[in-house]
């Protein structure tokens, strides 16, 4: 009986360190829409991570809309947002 508990037990702690690792390498905010990085979207300070030389990470833009820099939004609207300098990119931009 002690071996079935055990046996239990393992296999439900080794459940919830799978669903821990698959929301840790995943990007679903808890909307559970997949999110994509888009470039020259960002507002100053506002950018989610680096992308490129001299860029470091989270809210290193030092100004708004900055082709290198990106923001995560959800699947598929990247290329429609539109900017002062054009629509969203999927990849860096020069600025």
């Amino acid at each position: 009986m002690k071996t079935l508990a055990l046996a239990t037990a393992a296999l439900a702690l080794a459940s919830l360190a799978g669903v821990a690792m698959a929301a840790e390498t995943t990007s679903q905010p808890s909307s559970g829409a997949t999110m994509e990085k888009c470039y020259g979207v960002a507002m100053a300070g506002k950018n989610d991570c680096k992308a490129g030389a001299g860029t470091s990470c989270a809210g290193s833009a030092k100004k708004d809309y900055d082709g290198m820099h990106w923001k995560n939004v959800p699947m598929g609207t990247c290329t429609s947002i539109k900017t002062p300098n054009g629509m969203g990119s999927l990849t860096p931009m020069k600025s």
